[in-house]
């Protein structure tokens, strides 16, 4: 069995973080480990509070992991906090790990912050490079290179400078582009572009959609998949969860979606 590795906090509510990443991994056949950077109280209305493990714990769990199980890929998403940053990045670089998926998460669905202000230019600087794809929506990559997006154009133009800064691909995502439209993702590897579009799903039951399409893209990774066909892969599994959850019904906000909907 493949094996994945999440390094990422924890979402009491079941529908994001380290909680959506396992479920994504079990949902693709791949063995699920975790590593929880943070706890957060929250449910389908918001994010309640948040505790951030001491990176040194962070940094045994990754240990822990890395020594006895292993991973064929590996997803970061919520790491709250520039020491956890920088440990993580240490311990990325200690073991052998499979290749990073790195989902820059920096708010919550409801708008609440899930990194510290002071931690963004230590995501960008340490982390970015080790990674084999990033994974921002629109308003993180406008936050990553400091200038607003604006159609598709403007998703080409914010890939290409994230690319410069060590990735080995990003895939911008599009869903926050105008409503009405399809949702167009923009995959560069440094040599092509590619869009990856798909239909805009009238539904509030998106709660985890970056954590599990990230996770997801690992997931497939660790199956061997290469990386523009693991996006392409995440993408399609992705729409069709959400279209599987318009009626879940589970909590009266951003509610979650149904991974094993497949």
């Amino acid at each position: 069995m493949k094996r994945a590795l999440t390094i990422a906090g924890s979402d009491s509510g079941g529908g994001a973080g380290i909680q959506a990443d396992l479920k994504t991994f079990a949902a693709h056949g791949v063995f699920g480990a975790s590593v929880i950077t943070a706890l957060t109280a929250q449910n389908t209305l918001g994010v309640q509070g948040v505790f951030e493990i001491p990176p040194d714990f962070v940094g045994l769990q990754i240990d822990s992991v890395a020594s006895d199980i292993g991973a064929d890929a590996v997803k970061i998403g919520m790491l709250s906090n520039a020491a956890i940053i920088e440990v993580v990045a240490a311990k990325l670089a200690q073991h052998e790990l499979g290749p990073v998926v790195l989902d820059p998460v920096m708010v919550a669905k409801g708008g609440d912050p899930l990194l510290r202000a002071d931690a963004k230019e230590a995501l960008v600087r340490i982390l970015l490079p080790a990674a084999a794809i990033v994974t921002p929506n629109i308003p993180e990559a406008e936050a990553i290179c400091g200038f607003a997006i604006e159609g598709l154009e403007g998703m080409r133009r914010a890939a290409r400078a994230i690319l410069e800064l060590g990735p080995k691909a990003v895939v911008v995502k599009g869903g926050h582009l105008s409503a009405g439209q399809d949702c167009v993702d923009i995959f560069f590897d440094g040599r092509d572009f590619a869009e990856l579009p798909s239909e805009r799903i009238a539904s509030k039951n998106t709660h985890g959609t970056g954590c599990s399409f990230s996770s997801a893209i690992a997931a497939a990774l660790a199956l061997g998949l290469p990386l523009e066909e693991a996006v392409r892969s995440a993408k399609a599994y992705i729409t069709r969860i959400i279209a599987a959850s318009v009626d879940l019904g589970i909590g009266r906000g951003h509610g979650p979606m149904n991974h094993m909907a497949r």
